[in-house]
């Protein structure tokens, strides 16, 4: 099984203010300044960290750029996977804008639990539920991977294929890379993948959208007899267009073959 990211579980207030009376809580913060690097990926990895107050994110550098892979805020924890396991960091962390961090050592961890054993039941629950979560979407991409395979052995030869080879059908393309993706249902969730609310769209555009320009939930196809229609999601950010046409939050826009959607800087082509 991959080894899963270091956590970015939401902690409670009573989880968030470790309980030690011989140690004042303000010895725990250390701050940041906007852009300064936490930790790096590869690092060797001795505290776990608290968000008190600002911003924090993750990601791993890939390409020359940065693949984020959340953004924390108040209450979220990360780190903690080194100092259980006492391994390298896996992902890269920097402040975001200024920030207070409680900063965790083995040390302190192991007084804190010895002091308070709800917060290692606390702790070990979220990451339960995060690796029972990792689990099922692993197992959904493996069938979905499973009945893409076996609807392409079934297909008529002639039958033509899309850039990335899946076979033709309802489809997003991504302008100029030889990648799409592959629609089905009647409500389709166009987006980016939430870490904290576990949110995952029908289609998540995160790997495309390098610079985050996409919202979390950013628009939504509809079939309807009719045909197809494109509306733009209440609270999505750096617009919605069809063919140069910026959509009205919340107004359906009709979707033909060929027509061209922008959804922040990504642009697509959508396929019947």
């Amino acid at each position: 099984m991959p080894k899963m990211p270091e956590a970015t579980q939401r902690v409670q207030a009573d989880v968030e203010t470790p309980r030690m009376s011989t140690q004042p809580f303000q010895n725990f913060v250390v701050r940041y300044g906007a852009g300064e690097s936490v930790f790096a990926e590869g690092d060797p990895g001795t505290t776990m960290y608290i968000v008190q107050s600002g911003k924090v994110r993750l990601y791993r550098m890939s390409e020359g750029q940065k693949r984020v892979h959340g953004v924390l805020d108040k209450g979220d924890f990360f780190g903690e996977a080194s100092i259980l396991e006492g391994l390298p960091r896996t992902l890269a962390a920097e402040a975001v804008e200024d920030t207070e961090l409680i900063e965790i050592n083995s040390a302190t961890f192991d007084k804190m639990i010895r002091g308070n054993i709800e917060i290692a039941i606390r702790l070990l629950r979220k990451l339960s539920i995060r690796l029972r979560q990792s689990e099922r979407r692993i197992e959904a991409m493996e069938l979905a991977g499973a009945q893409a395979l076996a609807a392409q052995r079934e297909a008529p030869a002639s039958r033509p294929t899309g850039p990335s080879g899946t076979t033709s059908g309802l489809r997003l393309e991504v302008e100029g890379e030889g990648l799409s993706f592959p629609m089905s249902g009647a409500e389709i969730l166009l987006g980016r993948y939430d870490p904290v609310t576990e949110l995952q769209p029908d289609v998540d555009l995160t790997q495309v959208d390098l610079k985050r320009s996409v919202s979390r939930r950013h628009a939504r196809i509809v079939r309807t007899e009719e045909g197809y229609f494109l509306t733009e999601e209440v609270g999505a950010l750096n617009g919605t267009f069809v063919n140069s046409n910026k959509l009205v939050t919340g107004r359906p826009h009709p979707l033909a073959d060929g027509d061209r959607v922008s959804l922040g800087m990504v642009k697509l082509v959508f396929r019947i």
